[in-house]
């Protein structure tokens, strides 16, 4: 949608995403987004911590469940999506504003970390009790079909001196 304000921040989630079902069983997930600007100071030849920024994510649907599956409090996070603000009254009354993040992607940051990815098994619609995830292929790199044998790199322990090209 044009207009709309899309970022991309970096952070670690200040607890565990918290998935909830909507009346008509729709996943929602939500967490915080905590990201600590860092500098050097050279004066103090040390790094310093800036101001946190504490931002609200949420995320719908089955993504929803994959976020609240396969990420946990601490875990350093990429997400990137659309801001959005929304007014409300709060208990006593007040007029509030909230900016929140409407997430469009999220995963583990790499820098510190690793990773193991599974594909997860296609629902084909919406809302529901959780999925299973299922691994696709052992070689998360292969291309289907490629088992077939015909593809010397694709069969371990076929190592000839002849090249596979």
């Amino acid at each position: 949608m044009a207009g709309e304000t899309i970022i991309t921040v970096v952070g670690n989630l200040t607890a565990d995403p918290e998935l909830r079902y909507t009346q008509s069983g729709l996943p929602v997930a939500n967490f915080t987004i905590a990201s600590t600007p860092r500098t050097f100071d050279r004066q103090a030849n040390e790094w310093k911590d800036g101001e946190a920024l504490f931002l609200r994510a949420s995320v719908w649907r089955e993504f929803a469940e994959h976020v609240a599956g396969s990420l946990t409090k601490g875990a350093r996070v990429v997400a990137t999506g659309r801001l959005k603000q929304r007014s409300y009254q709060d208990r006593e009354g007040n007029n509030r504003t909230s900016i929140e993040l409407e997430v469009d992607e999220i995963g583990p940051s790499l820098r510190y970390a690793t990773a193991q990815v599974t594909r997860a098994a296609s629902s084909g619609g919406g809302g529901g009790a959780p999925r299973q995830q299922q691994q696709v292929s052992e070689e998360p790199w292969a291309t289907p079909g490629s088992s077939s044998g015909a593809d010397a790199w694709s069969t371990p322990g076929n190592y000839g001196d002849d090249t596979p090209f």
